[in-house]
């Protein structure tokens, strides 16, 4: 019996109790309750919430039995990694106001972080740049499958460098809204549509 199973990330100092998040997993609660939500808190460092999530996605896609699914959901920095995994395994993803260039903009980061929905304490230092800067996605395969939500009023990443990345994806740009992605929840009936879940 297949199962579909549905991975959100999280983004940068966030996590599973984020507004998002839990709207989506309350959402697809009530359309289909066989749906698996997956959204672990993402590991700190690149390389170790590479290896997190890789463990996470491989059982699934790799298993016996071929017509499970995994989809991807991916916010903000989420949306980076997101898109690492589908480029690797060839899986659909959202992205929402996804960073494009992480490692330019947490270069204004350096030195001690704490996430606040964690409390966890952690450093981003060079290695944490370049980590993310070698697993960055240059071209997308023409097979791949993404949507992609941004609002032009996104106050921390520059919402065109999404726009030029994924311009020959499916694209809704929406004006004003902020890095949240104000109203995303009405977002979901689309976000449905386009995994073919309704």
């Amino acid at each position: 019996m297949s199962k579909t199973n549905l991975l959100y990330l999280h983004g940068f100092n966030s996590s599973p109790q984020s507004l998002k998040s839990r709207q989506t997993q309350q959402y697809f609660a009530q359309k289909d309750p066989k749906i698996n939500f997956i959204c672990p808190q993402i590991l700190c460092s690149p390389n170790a919430a590479i290896a997190q999530l890789t463990e996470i996605i491989e059982p699934i896609i790799y298993n016996n039995n071929t017509a499970n699914k995994c989809l991807l959901i991916g916010s903000s920095l989420g949306g980076y990694f997101a898109t690492y995994f589908a480029e690797k395994y060839s899986l659909p993803a959202v992205l929402i106001n996804p960073a494009v260039k992480p490692y330019q903009l947490l270069t204004d980061y350096l030195g001690d972080q704490t996430n606040p929905y964690t409390q966890e304490t952690y450093q981003v230092n060079k290695s944490f740049i370049v980590d993310l800067k070698v697993i960055e996605q240059h071209q997308l395969d023409d097979k791949n499958n993404y949507l992609v939500m941004v609002q032009t009023g996104d106050e921390v990443l520059d919402y065109q460098q999404a726009v030029d990345k994924y311009k020959n994806k499916r694209l809704l740009i929406q004006q004003g809204g902020d890095h949240s992605f104000i109203d995303y929840d009405k977002m979901l009936p689309q976000i449905a549509e386009f995994f073919k879940l309704v």
